[in-house]
């Protein structure tokens, strides 16, 4: 007997939209650039014989070798199953529905929103200044009350701006106390200059999410870091799952922390950046590329006339970009993932194809 049970769920989660991953999207694709990963694969031979226990609920030698990179104590570390965890448990820990709000900065990363109206939290959208994406500094901290997180990425996605220190540093003290700070660097090894890291010594009310997917090119084995106080760290151990991080996933992410690896790491890093030089070069002679937004992560914001129709001859060619049309300032937008150097070439060699065919 078929009996309606939609009616069951909670009405929050029946009007959500729920995010829509690249590989949700779909496509039958052989250069995909629209979801910010590496294009270069790398390999690891596992050191896990059995499997008949379960893993450390926080795997120590991970968290000893994270330490040493990002040069924290280890009791500043807590272990996410990518940064998206990391999002999720800080609302769960702060955050009580139908009383507090987060406020996260548009155009930005979209799950900071969805997170929040799936645990019924109140949104203030604060939206970055356009074209500049500057954070608004004054009209956020004239709309903290109620707000116990405030969520900044940095690099920013999808525009690929860097949120100047000084102004992080004025929201931090003008939140001091009052709410706490979450500094998103998926992106910060493309500018690791730029991380707000030697800041967690300065104040208690910031916390910084790291992952392993992007620079690192681990995005399959989903693992991240929460970087924050111990006193924060030891609130979010309350609420994080008794075994979040499988055995496989821990052994391979401390392979790719060892010396040798993060040189390689940082070689990748350098070639991305290279090719993203050469992308921006090749995109201003493109006719219809109306805008190159400055990008200091592994992906391009562009504006372009015909937008839609340059999207979709790039689809059926099998070259997949990230459509940004609906996203707040960002009509016409298109972002591309940096590929391999292949793959940038026949990007291009396609993108001219459309112009000189004039098929728009």
């Amino acid at each position: 007997m078929t009996v309606d049970i939609l009616h069951l769920a909670r009405k929050n989660i029946q009007k959500l939209e729920p995010y829509q991953s690249a590989r949700r999207i779909g496509g039958k694709g052989e250069v995909w650039l629209n979801a910010n990963e590496s294009p270069t694969p790398i390999s690891f031979f596992s050191n896990i014989k059995s499997f008949n226990r379960y893993p450390e609920f926080q795997p120590k030698k991970l968290i000893q070798l994270y330490s040493k990179y990002v040069n924290i104590s280890e009791d500043q570390i807590l272990i996410t199953r990518g940064a998206d965890e990391g999002i999720e448990l800080l609302m769960k820990s702060f955050c009580e529905p139908g009383k507090d709000a987060i406020i996260y900065c548009p155009p930005t990363y979209d799950m900071y929103g969805i997170n929040a109206k799936i645990f019924g939290i109140e949104i203030k959208e604060i939206l970055m200044l356009k074209n500049s994406w500057k954070i608004d500094i004054s009209n956020i901290i004239s709309n903290l009350d109620k707000v116990k997180l405030i969520y900044i990425c940095n690099p920013n996605n999808p525009t690929g701006n860097l949120i100047h220190s000084k102004d992080l540093l004025i929201l931090l003290k003008a939140t001091l106390g009052r709410a706490i700070l979450v500094i998103d660097e998926a992106y910060i090894e493309f500018s690791s200059k730029n991380s707000m890291v030697n800041f967690l010594k300065e104040y208690s009310n910031l916390i910084i999410l790291r992952t392993l997917s992007k620079a690192f090119s681990l995005a399959g084995i989903r693992c991240g870091f929460v970087l924050a106080s111990k006193e924060i760290i030891n609130i979010l151990h309350k609420v994080i799952s008794p075994y979040p991080i499988s055995s496989l996933i821990a052994d391979i992410a401390c392979q790719a922390l060892h010396d040798n690896a993060i040189l390689d790491m940082k070689n990748r890093v350098n070639q991305i950046n290279i090719n993203r030089s050469y992308l921006v070069n090749e995109l201003k002679k493109i006719i219809f590329i109306e805008k190159i937004f400055k990008s200091h992560a592994n992906y391009i914001l562009v504006k372009l006339f015909h937008f839609e129709k340059v999207f979709w001859s790039l689809w059926h060619k099998g070259i997949i970009l990230r459509n940004q049309n609906h996203k707040i300032n960002l009509k016409r937008c298109l972002r591309i993932s940096v590929g391999s150097d292949v793959e940038c070439l026949r990007l291009i060699n396609e993108l001219k194809r459309v112009s000189k065919k004039n098929i728009l």
